[in-house]
């Protein structure tokens, strides 16, 4: 039996964002992270970039065959893409594996006018440090490029739609690493 899966190397790490499951941690080889916009949005997000000294690591979850559909939809400015060869993991049944990117030739470089929302940030890294801790989530910045993007503040009231509520040491955590990166912050 063929088993399809995808591999989240941002939001879908954290697993109060989607409901497919099991998860099983995975690396992508190959690849790195990086903030990207495209041009019919006003947002900057992350995409996976071909890099081939680096490895990112992530979760990789079964999609039943209905479940495409909502995942192709939740990634739109995405392109599914065959990731079999580069992801590295122990889950059982995996056949096929799929990574989403931006294609090349639609990515921007972030701007001050398309920023990256910090509630995005938040539950991308709320993910990282409960599925690898503090050391992962290290590593999530370390494999991301990009930094010199705007960071619009929403935590007040979060434009992302799967927002999650941080710790106080979450968001420390967070707000530690942008600064020590020397990330711009705005006002939402």
């Amino acid at each position: 039996m063929r088993e399809s899966f995808f591999f989240g190397y941002g939001s879908l790490v954290n697993r109060k964002t989607h409901g497919f499951t099991p998860p099983y941690p995975a690396k992508a080889t190959g690849w790195r992270r990086a903030w990207q916009s495209v041009p019919s949005s006003p947002l900057a997000y992350l995409t996976a970039v071909p890099d081939p000294d680096c490895t990112i690591e992530g979760l990789i979850a079964p999609v039943p065959e209905d479940g495409w559909a909502a995942l192709d939809l939740r990634e739109a400015a995405y392109e599914r893409l065959d990731a079999r060869s580069a992801i590295h993991h122990e889950a059982p049944g995996a056949t096929e594996l799929a990574i989403y990117s931006i294609a090349p030739d639609r990515r921007i470089a972030p701007r001050a006018d398309t920023p990256v929302l910090l509630s995005y940030l938040d539950v991308v890294v709320q993910g990282y440090l409960q599925e690898f801790g503090p050391e992962g989530a290290d590593r999530f910045f370390a494999t991301t490029s990009g930094w010199e993007a705007h960071f619009l503040d929403d935590r007040d009231a979060p434009r992302y739609p799967r927002a999650q509520i941080l710790s106080d040491d979450e968001r420390a955590f967070v707000d530690t690493r942008l600064d020590a990166l020397g990330a711009r912050r705005i006002r939402a």
